[in-house]
């Protein structure tokens, strides 16, 4: 057995779903016209050393080779090709995939980010040379969970070399997502341990950011309609700002970005799609369904919004959301046409995403581009 004869089973859970497919036939040639033109710009990007963007981030080249290798026509393309070369050339023997910062920083190289979105882009290669540095990042990941004596136990930071007590959702939802859609690589370990993570440790933690006070008896929680069941950033922090009662006690407000990410790392924790906490998620982003802003942060993070929410939804495995009021919502159709609509077309009929709004990095067309690809790759499949 060989990655590549298991690369169709890396995206199985993702594609999984209880209803058929809800996309018009119309609105699929589209979304797939614009895949094809974004696959054809982001190839035009690359540079000759084979990265994308910035070398000092891998995981700007990550999210390239990531959205080519889930198309059969790019997947063995020179850009992957190349791209791999230069992933495997900052992979260390540690099993991380970052790049050493020339000044510390907070977060560091953003190590375990880094080498999460990494590990999953190489493993979508299909190929079987990349197999070592996919198991040995594994172990580096697993190896990142928090599990010191606090309220971030259990979660995930940016770089736990720094031996910081922090630990966030976004972090937390990607190495969870890198273990799952890497999973299988462990059958074809030939020797060693498997790498695990406490996914309980990791189940009480993404609880300890839910806004919901049957599952999170923290102070913060704010329990109304506007905030119920959606996300906060960490157990400390919420980036869409906070609530003031009139006794003087502080809410943190739910946001789109964070609440698709809590749902989908509480499926990849192994919570039951069924579970009060999940549907409690689900409920909040049918009241707050809106892809014209990331709700709660408006053009901040937006596609990272769509890619997150892209993922979540599919894993849920529903193409229609029902809220607890009976509110449907067609979330792959209006998905679909939304990012179409924000393509833009460059001089030579390529396509490319960018967002006018910096925070996030997302002025950056070839990162957000990169999440739009896999974004709408994963909401046209049925």
């Amino acid at each position: 057995m060989t990655l590549k004869t298991t690369f169709v089973s890396i995206f199985c859970i993702l594609l999984t779903t209880h209803t058929h497919a809800q996309l018009s036939e119309s609105v699929r040639r589209e979304g797939e016209d614009a895949v094809r033109r974004g696959l054809q710009w982001i190839q035009e990007q690359q540079h000759e050393e084979g990265h994308w963007s910035s070398p000092q981030w891998p995981a700007l080249t990550g999210f390239p080779v990531w959205a080519l290798s889930m198309n059969e026509s790019t997947r063995e393309s020179e850009a992957v090709e190349a791209g791999v070369a230069f992933l495997k050339s900052k992979a260390k023997e540690s099993g991380g995939i970052y790049v050493d910062p020339e000044v510390e920083t907070r977060g560091g190289g953003k190590s375990n980010y880094n080498t999460a979105i990494c590990m999953v882009a190489l493993h979508m290669t299909g190929r079987d040379d990349v197999r070592p540095l996919v198991l040995k990042a594994r172990h580096f990941v697993a190896a990142g969970q928090h599990l010191g004596d606090d309220v971030y136990h259990g979660g995930f930071g940016y770089e736990a070399a720094t031996n910081r007590a922090y630990a966030d959702l976004s972090n937390t939802y990607i190495a969870l997502e890198a273990m799952a859609l890497t999973e299988d690589a462990e059958d074809l370990r030939s020797s060693g341990e498997r790498a695990e993570m406490d996914k309980q440790a990791a189940e009480a933690f993404i609880s300890r950011i839910q806004n919901r006070k049957e599952s999170n008896d923290a102070e913060w929680v704010a329990d109304d309609d506007g905030n119920r069941g959606g996300f906060a950033y960490h157990p400390r922090e919420s980036m869409a700002g906070t609530i003031t009662a009139d006794d003087g006690t502080v809410y943190f407000r739910s946001f789109g970005s964070m609440t698709y990410a809590g749902l989908l790392s509480l499926i990849y924790a192994d919570v039951d799609r069924s579970d009060p906490r999940v549907r409690s998620a689900i409920d909040w982003s049918v009241r707050h369904w809106s892809l014209d802003a990331n709700p709660g942060m408006g053009n901040q993070g937006l596609y990272y919004f769509y890619n997150v929410l892209s993922k979540a939804l599919a894993v849920y495995g529903e193409n229609q959301l029902v809220g607890e009021d009976g509110t449907r919502v067609n979330w792959r159709q209006e998905l679909v046409t939304k990012l179409v609509s924000l393509q833009r077309i460059d001089e030579n009929g390529l396509g490319y995403w960018k967002n006018d709004e910096n925070r996030f990095w997302e002025a950056d067309p070839v990162l957000v581009t990169g999440y739009t690809l896999i974004a709408l790759q994963v909401a046209l499949q049925e």
